[in-house]
């Protein structure tokens, strides 16, 4: 595996991206076409500036081309990739140029929106620089002025893209080659924030001017079936991004957007948090409490709510009441914090589900707080 630093237990461990692994693959096929010896080990400049090491798994060569592998370690990250084969197949062309393509399980584009053309191989702009880069310098130390055509492949990687959004966002055939670090950051925030806003961008480019933003996959299985008429590409996770992704929305001339979730999170929102994650906000039971007193619950269901564990545990108790204006207050109460948040622009809906599917509220088509 590609060798790190040794870290403190207590740290998670950084990984690389497919992009950095797809080019230390070129780089060692290359070399190895011009010595005609097998590479086990070189060395690239990532986008951040330093050099790292990659183990070369496999050098297969042959008398017009070789193969270079390396299994993509993706340190601590939750990463669909880790642990696949990455390739990459060098060979000579007489025009001087250096072409780059994506074979075996290689995602292409058929979608506009994403920062590379429709039709061409799904390797982002800076994975294709770095492999850029390192050829010419490789061309350059060795004095050889030919072209070469370099062509990226995963060999499970149409598998692996089932577990992935490429699809929805029109990558077909397999994986994406992505980065711009070229390491893998665990649990990086700034990660998750920019498949949201490629995301948008994809829905945007395809027409959508209504878009479903979900919490979770559990979430977007009930927005899909409230909002059946819409195309899957403007069904969106933004997990815990509330704020970011409504601002982005704004940005690019979204119109109109519907939250789908579920009581845990949504009673966050309802008071104004635009981060959702346990860590960034808490659930006010306070809050909770004057909302239900507002419905007309009775002081036993109002002492039951400050008692709560969970903002579900009070959805339980307003649903075992029959209390739906309830979780219609709720869900009006999201709609004007996202407004005010982005201080308009936005027609908002908002609709929250039990874990089980129930619809439980809802409020539509709110443009003002």
């Amino acid at each position: 595996m590609q060798k790190t630093k040794r870290k403190s237990t207590s740290e998670l461990r950084e990984g690389y991206t497919t992009g950095s692994c797809a080019t230390a693959c070129a780089k060692a096929a290359l070399i190895a076409l011009i010595t005609k010896q097998v590479q086990k080990r070189v060395t690239i400049h990532l986008p951040i500036g330093k050099d790292v090491e990659f183990l070369i798994e496999d050098c297969n060569m042959g008398d017009f081309e070789v193969t270079c592998s390396t299994i993509k370690d993706g340190g601590d990250d939750p990463d669909a990739t880790h642990g696949a084969i990455i390739q990459a197949t060098v060979s000579w062309r007489e025009d001087g140029e250096i072409f780059i393509d994506g074979g075996k399980g290689v995602g292409r584009v058929t979608k506009p929106g994403l920062p590379i053309e429709v039709g061409l191989a799904a390797i982002n702009p800076v994975p294709r620089k770095m492999i850029q880069t390192e050829i010419e310098n490789v061309l350059k130390h060795f004095e050889i002025e030919k072209g070469v055509n370099i062509i990226i492949s995963v060999p499970d990687g149409e598998e692996i893209a089932k577990k992935t959004l490429n699809s929805r966002l029109g990558i077909i055939g397999g994986i994406s080659i992505l980065g711009t670090r070229g390491t893998v950051v665990p649990f990086s925030n700034a990660a998750y924030m920019a498949s949201i806003v490629q995301a948008i961008s994809v829905a945007k480019a395809s027409g959508c001017e209504h878009l479903v933003f979900t919490t979770g996959g559990r979430s977007e299985k009930f927005a899909m079936s409230m909002f059946s008429d819409l195309p899957e590409v403007a069904f969106i996770e933004m997990g815990d991004f509330v704020g970011f992704a409504m601002k982005h929305c704004k940005k690019i001339g979204i119109p109109k957007v519907s939250l789908v979730g579920m009581m845990g999170k949504f009673s966050k929102l309802a008071r104004g948090s635009m981060m959702l994650h346990s860590k960034g906000s808490q659930v006010s039971f306070e809050f909770l409490a004057s909302i239900a007193k507002e419905c007309g619950a009775a002081n036993e269901s109002i002492v039951k709510i400050l008692q709560a564990n969970t903002a579900n545990e009070v959805g339980e108790i307003m649903r075992e009441l029959g209390c739906k204006t309830f979780f219609d207050k709720i869900s009006e109460h999201c709609c004007k914090e996202v407004i005010k948040h982005v201080e308009g622009g936005l027609i908002v809906s908002t609709a929250i589900y039990s874990m089980n599917g129930e619809l439980l509220g809802k409020a539509e088509n709110i443009d003002a707080y």
